[in-house]
């Protein structure tokens, strides 16, 4: 990451600018839209407020997303402009330590961009790009996000919506998914309907959960299974409100 642009690593707000530069060349490259900006800046403020850094209560949802996937017959990470730009490489690595699928799904969805975002992630590694045949469908929804494959989302057990329309999060809720968001917020819809809700900044959150599922890869299922079943979601969103709202502040 360090040759993406000429901002050191020990530079304080390196994370920051680090994600700001992948979003405007991801807009550059037609796979993020110009609304991915404003949606970025919003994760950016919530991420001040926590201290750019990874809580406690974050790294417990991150092992437990990772048990999730470990588990799951069917799971499949959930692909948007942003983050396709943000964590390409990363997302292909998570897939490929836990078996997930992944899928592009856009709200602002043409041909162009979702080819786009198809060859960026093959471009990072990625053998196999699902959500371009369309051929399935999100009951509830009326807008392109409701487009998925019907061997990828709709048929998926255990689903990572990152950076999620909340909408959408409540849709797959009732479809009776096991979803994995990652949220800065945790007050959106998104976080609140979530199973594993995971406050954290997608350049964070994705990498830890694929060291926790390489971690966990030799366990048996009912280690997987208790550490999924011992979570507490909304432990996790009121310590993360927490965290926001009375954060040492640097």
């Amino acid at each position: 990451m360090a040759d993406e642009f000429d901002v050191p690593e020990s530079h304080p707000r390196y994370e920051s600018l680090l994600t700001r530069h992948r979003i405007e060349a991801g807009v550059e490259k037609g796979i993020t839209s110009t609304q991915g900006l404003i949606a970025e800046g919003r994760g950016e403020a919530f991420d001040y407020l926590l201290g750019e850094r990874t809580t406690e209560s974050a790294d417990e949802a991150e092992r437990v997303a990772a048990a999730s996937l470990l588990l799951a017959d069917h799971p499949v990470f959930s692909v948007n402009g942003n983050v396709a730009a943000l964590v390409p490489g990363e997302i292909v690595e998570l897939a490929e330590a836990t078996g997930a699928d992944i899928e592009v799904n856009l709200f602002n969805r043409t041909e162009e961009r979702m080819e786009a975002i198809a060859d960026h992630l093959r471009e990072h590694g990625a053998s196999e790009v699902k959500g371009l045949r369309a051929d399935g469908r999100i009951p509830g929804l009326d807008h392109e996000r409701a487009k998925v494959d019907a061997d990828g989302i709709e048929s998926a057990d255990v689903v990572v919506v990152p950076l999620e329309d909340g909408d959408r999060a409540e849709a797959l809720d009732s479809m009776g998914k096991t979803e994995i968001v990652i949220d800065l917020n945790p007050l959106s819809r998104s976080a609140q309907v979530a199973a594993v809700p995971i406050v954290d900044n997608i350049l964070r959150a994705v990498p830890n959960i694929t060291a926790h599922a390489r971690e966990l890869a030799d366990e048996p299922a009912s280690t997987l299974e208790t550490i999924v079943s011992e979570f507490d979601s909304d432990a996790a969103l009121a310590a993360a409100e927490e965290a926001i709202r009375h954060g040492d502040l640097q």
